[in-house]
This record gives C-alpha cells, structure tokens and sequence, in this order.
C-alpha cells in the first residue's frame, strides 16, 4: 500500500472544450494518477478519490462493499449534507424511493419488480411503436433545410416513449418533459445557480407527486395496460404509493436524459466518420453492435459516485470508510488496458461488457430499451434523411459530466426548397 503524493491539480473539468471532449484529460489522469485523491475540502470531510481505470471502477461497481448511501458509510464519521437540501422536501421524497440510490435491502426487491417490465420481451413488443414515434417526429424535418437535432429529435424520442409507457396523456407530454428537465438539473455535476435549480426540482418534484399519487389511486381500482398499473399491482411484496410514485419519477427522468444524450452524440460521431456512417447506413445488421460501440466509445453518464462501506485497498492505494469514490466510466471505457486502440470508433469491435450502462446490481434497468430506442432512432433518422450533414453553427454542449451530451446541435438535413414543395405535393 503506498502513500498519495499527488503529481497533478485535484481533478476538475471547467474549460468548455475539455467539457465537450473530456477524453484527454481523462487520459492524462488515468496514464499517470488512475486512482486519484481530492483531500477533504473542510476538516473532517470526505475524501473524495476518482477512479480511471477500467478495471478499478469494474470492481467498485460489483462491490457490496460500496453503495449510495454516504449516511451508512459516514456512520460515527463527521457527516456529510444530504443529498437533497432540507428546504426540498417533496424532491427528497421521490428521490428517496429512486432506485439508483438504494442500497440492499431495499433496493433488491424494488428492482426485481420493476425489472419484470423492462424484459427483453416487453422491450420486443415496444419496438414498432418506438418507430412509429420516431416517424412521426422525422415527418416534419423532411420540409426543414435545417433541425436541432436535440430539440427536435433526441429528446422528444425518448420521453414519448416513457411517457406512453407511463399511461401519460399525449396533451401533457411536453408538461412532463419540462418538470423531468427541472428534476434532472438539480442532479447535474456542475456550480451555478444551485439554489435556483432545486426551486425548480422541488416544484417539479411536487406536480409530478400529486400527479402519479392520483393515477395510482385511479389504477388500483381500474387498471390499464401501463407501468403505474404494473406497479400497483405488485406482488408478493406490493407497493406503497410513495414507491410507485418515486419510481414512476425516476423512470421518466432517467428515461429521458441518457438516451436523449446517446442519440445526439451517436449522430455526432457518426457524421464525423463518413465511412462508417455508410456502413451503417447500407449494412443494417451492423447496427445493434454499433449502437454498443457508440456507447463505450462517448459515454452518455460520464461518472457516477459510490461510497465506501469499510477499509479498502484500490490500486495500491488505501480508501478509507467514509470516502466519496468518483467511478470515471468514461474513462474507464477508453481504457487501452480493456480495448484495443480504445479512442477509435469501430463498430465491428466485440464490445464485450462495456461500462456505459454501468455494472452490478446499479446495471441500467432500462438499457435494453435504450439500445433498442437508439437502434431504431438511428435508422429512421438515416433513412428520412439520406443527406444529413453537420452544420456550421457550433455544438453546444450543457455544462455536465454526468449527463454529458449536446444541448444545441444544428444540422443541415440537405433538403432544398424545391424539394420541400416536391414532398407537399406528393
């Protein structure tokens, strides 16, 4: 076991450039310093150390002895602040029944209920109607020389398909995208205007709890063919309302943001390569392994934390109880001890088990319907418009790694007026 003397600055990414493109800095990291200690920022505080290696944020991931909770880790250590600020109290409701930041046992059984739903084969049965919604939001950029790819493709996607699954009513889906932004930028890696931000959450935490309070009382007395009715109707161990309620939060948070990133950096990578992106668009088989490959190659979740449970040695290092453990998964994915020239895209690489959509029991619950979401996203996108192409505006990137991805990306769709007025005629 050795003793950290750090040979670079405490791990930070502030410059837009390296925001938008992380990768070398990661490398940097990972090269000279892959287990790298940020001292406490206040006496007593946490440690907080940033894992970059492939092999260390694996075993962290499948680990019992890190979870979410910092309350069980620092137990007779000084504390931490909660995760939610005391002055949100209907946003620490729903986030204190989200999966993602459970630990066993509360979080086995939780899972293993709402996991039935998100099966292979519900997700097969989904596909035709994910390309009937991918359809309907490509009609109109047939008659546009130009889209946001974000605005108006890779973010409604995904939200109408949660939304449906959800039983949401078409009228309110853009209600629900605004309040699920709301809950997500209170979740975001960077500064600003926190306190503005969980205003925000808090007021979109409370709508969207008296929404899903009265769907679940309406469904346990009728049911429908949705997620709400799954849920209320749960057997051996049912629910409470406060669990279906956090849960149906979560699922159209977490089912919006990652796949809404996946789709617009995979457009992204794809119109930079012009040979790959003709294999994807004439060899169609390719695509699923592609979509895989998309994923490790520009990480839609850039990192996620853990906290350690007891003592343990990472990479020669000791952590001690009570530490923050930052898992870099972009990294950890680009990591040339795993792949093969790992900062190239290729899309016939046996990807193997990449950590996009992380690892152990925290494993994406809905991951098959990401991928399936992407593939099918993709395909009608390249099939509505044969001539997409980058545009001249910049790529506007949100301040964010954790959910990193564009917020703006124009792109010309290489229809011309007289195009345009062909296609009302037809």
């Amino acid at each position: 076991m050795t003793t950290m003397t750090s040979t670079l600055p405490p791990f930070a990414i502030t410059d837009p450039g390296d925001v938008a493109n992380p990768y070398p800095v990661y490398r940097r990291y990972r090269d000279a310093e892959p287990v790298h200690l940020v001292p406490p920022s206040t006496p007593g505080g946490p440690a907080v150390w940033h894992l970059f290696r492939h092999v260390d944020v694996a075993r962290v991931l499948s680990s019992q002895h890190f979870g979410r909770s910092a309350r069980t880790a620092r137990s007779g250590l000084d504390p931490v602040p909660p995760l939610i600020p005391g002055h949100c109290p209907a946003l620490r409701d729903v986030v204190d029944n989200w999966l993602v930041f459970l630990d066993p046992p509360r979080h086995t059984a939780l899972r293993a209920t709402v996991a039935r739903y998100f099966s292979a084969s519900v997700v097969a049965g989904l596909r035709p109607r994910i390309a009937q919604l991918a359809e309907h939001l490509l009609a109109g950029a047939r008659d546009r020389p130009s889209i946001d790819l974000v605005a108006d493709y890779a973010a409604p996607l995904p939200i109408l398909v949660i939304s449906e699954l959800l039983g949401v009513p078409p009228g309110l889906r853009d209600w629900f995208r605004d309040r699920a932004v709301a809950l997500q930028q209170a979740n975001t890696s960077r500064g600003g205007d926190r306190h503005g931000r969980y205003a925000a959450a808090e007021s979109a935490a409370q709508e969207l709890a008296d929404y899903f309070r009265a769907e679940v009382c309406e469904r346990r007395q009728h049911e429908r063919d949705d997620v709400v009715s799954w849920l209320a109707r749960a057997q051996p161990e049912p629910l409470t309302d406060s669990q279906i309620v956090g849960t149906c939060i979560h699922l159209l948070t977490a089912g919006h943001e990652t796949t809404t990133n996946l789709l617009a950096k995979a457009v992204l990578a794809l119109l930079s390569r012009p040979g790959i992106l003709r294999e994807v668009r004439t060899v169609p088989q390719v695509l699923p392994n592609a979509v895989d490959e998309l994923v490790r190659y520009d990480t839609p979740v850039q990192m996620v934390t853990r906290w350690a449970f007891r003592d343990e040695t990472i990479g020669g290092h000791r952590v001690g109880r009570g530490s923050k453990v930052v898992l870099m998964l972009g990294s950890a994915n680009r990591d040339p001890d795993r792949y093969e020239k790992p900062d190239v895209l290729d899309i016939r690489r046996s990807v193997g088990r990449h950590l996009g959509f992380g690892m152990g029991i925290h494993y994406c619950l809905g991951a098959g319907l990401a991928r399936a979401e992407a593939e099918i996203g993709l395909r009608a996108l390249l099939r509505a418009l044969p001539r997409l192409a980058r545009g001249n505006e910049p790529v506007e990137y949100a301040d964010d790694l954790v959910f990193h991805g564009p917020s703006r990306l124009v792109l010309r769709t290489g229809t011309t007026s007289t195009d345009s007025a062909l296609h009302q005629l037809v």
